[in-house]
């Protein structure tokens, strides 16, 4: 699958890897040079292989070379003409955090399937859930996403998708304007990870373009758009939740992933458990909201710890859905005290991992 040249994108026929790297890079999506053959970086130059430095201050890029991979990407036409005249067997790399992309890698590595509570990090796969036939990235997405209600990723088909050699699928979305930096991680990695055998391709990383050939394949961009569409809402929570953000302040940044309570995998609440955890909590909500109307003096903080560990209690005791209780906190801590967003998110966060100790079995109405 490769480009026409007076039609240059991923998906077209005929054409060069020069008018693929060109094209993207029109579109303001810096390209970087991939030895031929292989998905990994072109070589370093002698220099930069025998020499100690930090790769984002290397001389070398200034003088047009293509040292440390994304690193060294670029959008200048004639810088890349000047690397594919020199080896046109090249293939493409794309730095993601450059062009403002989070992608989706979906793998599909025969192995040893993880015990269930290691398949969607933070999520607790409850033992009644039958997980025959599960065995790669596309079935724990397909998972999470069914948990959260969306649709699968890896059938949207409004926004690109790449068939890779290994079976696999990169699904690339831009990341979210004026939220957090999304970073890079390994579905297999036991600190920070999306699902098992999902990585996920972001800032510090680099994505191979679509008709780059290595010696297992050809990486082939799927039927649907040709260009990458806004991440998800739903998904940019997922990263987060999940250890992702790479930004002061976010759950999950820097101090590791957010662990707020979540219900297990597999067990939707009946409808009066539900009614009975909404009833109990929305009393501790009215509370929360009401100092809105002041300012100061109203031990905000201590009513949305109570109303947070009173939640995590609900959740635990299987009398509220997780993902909605921490909403309607959020949604009243950020009515009362809109200035504080990350301070309340701090309390929520805090006060539903205390409470989750605590199961709370409210009375239902009969």
């Amino acid at each position: 699958m490769l480009v026409h040249p007076e039609n240059p994108r991923p998906g077209a026929t005929g054409g060069t890897a020069l008018d693929v790297a060109a094209w993207l890079a029109s579109r303001g999506y810096p390209v970087h040079p991939l030895a031929p053959g292989t998905k990994t970086p072109a070589a370093n130059c002698r220099e930069c292989t025998g020499r100690r430095h930090s790769p984002e201050a290397c001389p070398c890029h200034a003088e047009g070379r293509w040292c440390h991979g994304f690193h060294a990407a670029t959008t200048d036409l004639d810088t890349l003409r000047e690397w594919w005249r020199r080896e046109p067997e090249f293939g493409i790399g794309v730095a993601c955090g450059a062009a403002g992309l989070v992608v989706i890698d979906v793998d599909a590595h025969a192995g040893e399937l993880p015990d269930r509570q290691r398949l969607l990090p933070g999520i607790p796969v409850d033992d009644r859930v039958d997980l025959t036939g599960l065995q790669s990235g596309f079935d724990t997405l397909a998972l999470l996403a069914a948990y959260r209600s969306r649709p699968d990723p890896c059938e949207d088909s409004s926004t690109l998708r790449v068939r890779t050699p290994s079976g696999g699928m990169h699904i690339w979305y831009r990341a979210p304007k004026g939220g957090p930096r999304l970073r890079c991680s390994s579905g297999s990695s036991s600190r920070v990870a999306l699902a098992w055998q999902v990585d996920v391709r972001a800032e510090g990383g680099y994505i191979v373009a679509p008709t780059t050939r290595t010696a297992a394949g050809v990486y082939e961009a799927l039927p649907g758009a040709r260009l990458p569409a806004p991440l998800p809402l739903w998904l940019t929570a997922e990263l987060v939740r999940t250890g992702h953000g790479d930004h002061e302040g976010s759950p999950g940044g820097p101090g590791g992933p957010s662990t707020a309570v979540v219900a297990p995998v597999g067990l939707p609440l009946p409808g009066r458990r539900r009614e009975a955890g909404r009833r109990l909590l929305s009393g501790l909500l009215e509370e929360v909201g009401s100092c809105g109307a002041s300012p100061s003096g109203t031990a905000f903080s201590e009513k949305l710890n109570r109303a947070a560990f009173t939640a995590g209690g609900l959740v635990a005791g299987g009398h509220l859905d997780a993902a909605e209780g921490r909403s309607l906190l959020l949604d009243a801590a950020d009515r009362a005290r809109p200035h504080q967003s990350r301070r309340n998110v701090l309390i929520v966060d805090s006060g539903l991992r205390a409470g989750s100790d605590r199961p709370i079995h409210p009375k239902e109405r009969t």
